[in-house]
């Protein structure tokens, strides 16, 4: 028994060894490897972090920047249908008003028209009414010629 217990002395003498070279090699991984990653994993976390915190700025002001450019296109359409609208109505007024005009000279023309034939008329009649008593005597100077020679 003494020779295994003497067989694990040494092993044990060994494994203490082995021990603190572990021992060593972690706090040197530590301190050389370990450290220094993880140094550069909270600055790459801490970049990513900021990266997304600009990114999301950068897509709020383009989203407001979207929504003022759309509110400007909207104003931009309300003036130009405006506009249209203002066009339009002016155009309807021109329209009726050249109507009126049209119905103003045509009405003039018929007045004078009828004012024109009138007139004829009244000459007509009154050379009618001339013309009727001199026909009259020529008919009854025919009528009255005529009986005397019927007469003889």
């Amino acid at each position: 028994m003494e020779q295994t217990l003497h067989a694990l002395a040494g092993i044990l003498q060994k494994a203490v060894l082995t021990v603190g070279l572990l021992l060593l090699l972690h706090f040197y991984l530590k301190a050389m490897l370990f450290g220094p990653l993880e140094k550069v994993l909270k600055q790459r976390d801490h970049l990513t972090r900021g990266a997304r915190q600009a990114a999301e700025q950068s897509l709020a002001a383009a989203d407001k920047k979207t929504q003022e450019y759309e509110a400007k296109l909207r104003e931009a359409r309300a003036e130009v249908y405006k506009e249209q609208e203002e066009i339009r109505r002016r155009w309807i007024e021109d329209q009726a008003s050249q109507v009126a005009q049209a119905r103003e000279r045509t009405a003039a023309a018929v007045r004078k028209a009828r004012e024109e034939i009138a007139a004829e008329a009244a000459a007509a009649q009154r050379s009618l009414t001339e013309s009727s008593g001199a026909l009259a005597d020529e008919i009854a100077t025919a009528v009255l010629a005529g009986r005397s020679s019927e007469a003889a």
